[in-house]
C-alpha cells in the first residue's frame, strides 16, 4: 500500500521525536515518489564559533532527510535502514534564516540506497551538496 504525501510527511516527522532532529528543529515539508524535503532553521543552535551554519549541522540535515527517505521505500516491519557513508561539500556560508535539504534517489537497490541531497537557502542558492549511502538490513529483534 503506497502512502499519500501527507502520510509520508507525518511518518517522517514522527521519526524525529526525542532525537537530534528535534534538537535541530528539522521539519519534513514535501515528499514524492523519488524525493523527500526537510527544512532546518539557521540560528545560534546550529552555528559554529564564527557565527556560521556548522558543517556538521548541514550533514545532520542531509543524513536525516536521506535516511528518512530510505525508510519510505522499505517494509519497516521486516527491514531497517543504516547510513553507512556520507560525503559533503560545503559551498556557501549561511548565518541565519532557513535551509532546505532535498534528497533525490540515485540508486534504489534491495540492499543499498544512494541519495543526493542538495541543501539550499531561501533564494535557492546551493549551500552544501551531499551524497548518502544507506544499507537496508533485516530488522533486528528487540
Amino acid at each position: 500500500m503506497a502512502l499519500s504525501r501527507d502520510e509520508m510527511l507525518a511518518l517522517c516527522n514522527s521519526f524525529g521525536k526525542n532525537s537530534l532532529m528535534e534538537t535541530l528543529q528539522i521539519d519534513f515539508i514535501d515528499a514524492g515518489e523519488d524525493f523527500l524535503v526537510a527544512q532546518m532553521p539557521v540560528n545560534s543552535r546550529v552555528h559554529q564559533p564564527m557565527g556560521l551554519l556548522h558543517g556538521g549541522a548541514s550533514v545532520a540535515l542531509a543524513e536525516s532527510v536521506g535516511s528518512a527517505a530510505s525508510m519510505l521505500f522499505i517494509n519497516n516491519q521486516v527491514s531497517e535502514v543504516r547510513g553507512i557513508e556520507i560525503a559533503a561539500n560545503h559551498l556557501k556560508a549561511k548565518r541565519e534564516g532557513m535551509v532546505t535539504g532535498t534528497a533525490r534517489i540515485i540508486h534504489k537497490g534491495r540492499s543499498i540506497h544512494l541519495w543526493e541531497i542538495k541543501i539550499t537557502d531561501e533564494k535557492g542558492d546551493l549551500i552544501s551538496l551531499c551524497k548518502l549511502t544507506n544499507m537496508v538490513l533485516p530488522k533486528r529483534k528487540a
